[in-house]
C-alpha cells in the first residue's frame, strides 16, 4: 500500500470546496460570466496516455515531461479527472457532446476506419456551442467518430457528415486511430489523396493494421505533421486579429500504437520505445506552448491537457520500473481507475491559480457545460445530458457540495460503474476490459455478482465490499438505473 500521505494528497477527502482545493488567496465569490474578451481554448488530448505518464503525477515516471508539468505548474491539476469510458471512440462522443456514448447505438467496442458518422445531425456539439459565442473553431488530429453516411464510408466521395458539419470551421487529421486502416490525411470534407496502395500489417511495437494507404503517408510522419498543423493555425489566427477568440481540439494520435517516435526521441526515456513515444508527445505540447508565447496570446488562453483514456499497458516491459498508469489497478478498456481516470491540466493565467491542485471528481464530459458556463449560457435540455461545469472549481470558488452527483464509466465490454463520493460499483465481475468475456461473470456459488470500492480506504480497488455494503449496492443502483431510464444524469 502506499503511504498514507500519498494517499490523502491523491484523493484528497473526495469532497467540495475549499477542502478539495490546495489554493491561496483566491476569490471565494460566486463566478459570473466574463466581461472581458472570452479567452481562446486550446484542448490537447493525448491518445492511450496514463495517468502515471507525466512526472508531476508519478515522481517514479521514466519519462521526461517538462511541458505537461509546466502546465500543471502554472495552473492547475486534477488528481480525480476521468473519461466517460476506458476507450477511444466513446469518449470523444462524450468529450464533444457532453452526453455518455452508451446512451447511443454504441454500447461497446469502438468505431473504425471505414465507420461511417456518429453524431447525429443536429446535436450541439462543444465547437458549435463556441461558434454561438464568436468562436472560431478548428480540430486537428485523430477524429474517429466516423466519417460519411451509409453502411461504409466512401472516400472517394466528399464526407458529409464530417467534423465541418458539427461546429468545426477546419479540420485536419486522420479518420481514427493510426493502426486502423485507410491510411489519409482528412481536410474537412475530403481526403488529401485516396489510398490508392496497400501497406502490410506490422506487429508490435509498430503494430498497425494492413491495408490501404495514401502515397507518401508515414506513421512516423503523423505526429510531427499534426503538430505542424495545429502551431500553423494558432499562428494563421494570431495573424488575423484578436478581435475573434478560437477553440483548438488538438486530438493526438500518440502514444496510441504503433509506437513510431522519430529518431530525434529514440532513447529520450528510460521507459523503452513507448516512453520515447510519450516524449515526443510532451514535445508537440511543448510546441503549442511555445507558439502561445511567441505570439504573446498565452495570457488569453486556456489550455487543457489530458487523455482519452488509461494506458495500454499490454506491451510494456515491467522491467523497465515504469508504471503508465501509476498504482491504479487495470489499464486501457478496464472498468478499473487504470482504464479511466486520466491526467487533467489546466492552465489559464490569471484566472486559474498557479499550483493549485484539486480532488474535485470530473469527467471529460463536463467540456461542453464548462464553455456554455464561461460564456453565460445555458445549454438545452436535449444537449449536454451528462455535462457539469466545473469553472466553479478552476476559479477557486467555494462551494458547498460536489460538483458532479455521480459519474458513469464504461468498459470496452460494456461493462459499466458509477462513482459517487469514496464509493465505486462495478455492475460485473473482473476488468470488463482486455481479456475479459462473459464467462468471467458469473460468481462462484454464494460469491457476488459485482465489485464494490471505498476509494478513499483503497484506491488501488482490492478488496470487494460489495457483500459487506448491501445499503451502498443498492443505492448506487438505484441511482445508475435512474441515469439511465431518465436520459441524462446532469442536474436539469
Amino acid at each position: 500500500m502506499i503511504h498514507e500521505t500519498t494517499r490523502r494528497s491523491f484523493l484528497g477527502t473526495a469532497g467540495c470546496g475549499a477542502a478539495a482545493l490546495s489554493l491561496a488567496g483566491f476569490s471565494c465569490g460566486k463566478h459570473e460570466a466574463q466581461h472581458d474578451r472570452l479567452p481562446n481554448i486550446v484542448y490537447i488530448l493525448a491518445d492511450d496516455m496514463g495517468y502515471g505518464d507525466p512526472q508531476v503525477n508519478n515522481p517514479d515516471s521514466k519519462v521526461p515531461t517538462p511541458n505537461m508539468d509546466r502546465i500543471a505548474r502554472e495552473g492547475m491539476r486534477f488528481t480525480d479527472a476521468h473519461t466517460p469510458s476506458a476507450v477511444c471512440t466513446p469518449t470523444r462522443y462524450g468529450l464533444l457532446t457532453g452526453r455518455y456514448c452508451w446512451r447511443t447505438e454504441l454500447k461497446s467496442g469502438v468505431l473504425w476506419g471505414y465507420s461511417t458518422n456518429h453524431i447525429k445531425p443536429g446535436r450541439l456539439t462543444v465547437p458549435a456551442l463556441l461558434k454561438r459565442h464568436g468562436y472560431d473553431t478548428a480540430g486537428v488530429g485523430k477524429w474517429h467518430l466516423g466519417l460519411g453516411s451509409g453502411e461504409k464510408t466512401d472516400y472517394s466521395r466528399l464526407l458529409h457528415p464530417c467534423p465541418n458539419d458539427h461546429g468545426f470551421d477546419w479540420f485536419f487529421g486522420i479518420p481514427a486511430s493510426l493502426d486502423m486502416e485507410p491510411y489519409v490525411y482528412v481536410e474537412n470534407d475530403h481526403v488529401l489523396a485516396q489510398p490508392t496502395e496497400t501497406i502490410e500489417e506490422k506487429s508490435m511495437p509498430e503494430f498497425y493494421r494492413g491495408g490501404p494507404i495514401a502515397p507518401g503517408f508515414t506513421h512516423h510522419g503523423v505526429l510531427p505533421t499534426l503538430t505542424e498543423k495545429a502551431v500553423g493555425y494558432i499562428e494563421d489566427h494570431a495573424q488575423s486579429g484578436p478581435e475573434r477568440p478560437f477553440f483548438l481540439y488538438f486530438a493526438l494520435t500518440a502514444p496510441h500504437t504503433p509506437w513510431v517516435p522519430t529518431d530525434e526521441f529514440i532513447g529520450a526515456s528510460e521507459a523503452g520505445v513507448y516512453g520515447d513515444f510519450v516524449a515526443q508527445v510532451d514535445w508537440t505540447v511543448g510546441q503549442v506552448l511555445d507558439t502561445l508565447d511567441r505570439l504573446g496570446i498565452a495570457d488569453d488562453t486556456l489550455v487543457v491537457m489530458t487523455s482519452d483514456n488509461g494506458a495500454d499497458e499490454r506491451f510494456i516491459d515491467p522491467a523497465l520500473g515504469h508504471d503508465p498508469n501509476w498504482v491504479l489497478r487495470g489499464q486501457k478498456a478496464d472498468i478499473w481507475d487504470g482504464g479511466h481516470r486520466v491526467p487533467f491540466f489546466v492552465r489559464w493565467p490569471g484566472k486559474v491559480q498557479p499550483g493549485a491542485t484539486s480532488d474535485e471528481t470530473i469527467c471529460l464530459t463536463d467540456l461542453i457545460a464548462t464553455c456554455a458556463d464561461l460564456a453565460g449560457d445555458t445549454l438545452p435540455s436535449d444537449a449536454g445530458e451528462d455535462s457539469v461545469s466545473i469553472l466553479t472549481a478552476l476559479l477557486g470558488q467555494r462551494y458547498d457540495a460536489p460538483l458532479r452527483e455521480a459519474t458513469v464509466h464504461h468498459s470496452i465490454a460494456g461493462v459499466f460503474s458509477i462513482r459517487q463520493g469514496d464509493w465505486k460499483l462495478v455492475t460485473a465481475l473482473g476488468s470488463g476490459g482486455f481479456g475479459w468475456n462473459a464467462d468471467q461473470n458469473h460468481p462462484e456459488p454464494g460469491g457476488v455478482p459485482g465489485q464494490l470500492y471505498n476509494l478513499a480506504d483503497d484506491f488501488e480497488e482490492t478488496t470487494n465490499l460489495y457483500g459487506e455494503r448491501p445499503d451502498v449496492v443498492g443505492r448506487l443502483t438505484a441511482l445508475l438505473e435512474r441515469y439511465i431510464e431518465q436520459g441524462y444524469s446532469r442536474p436539469m
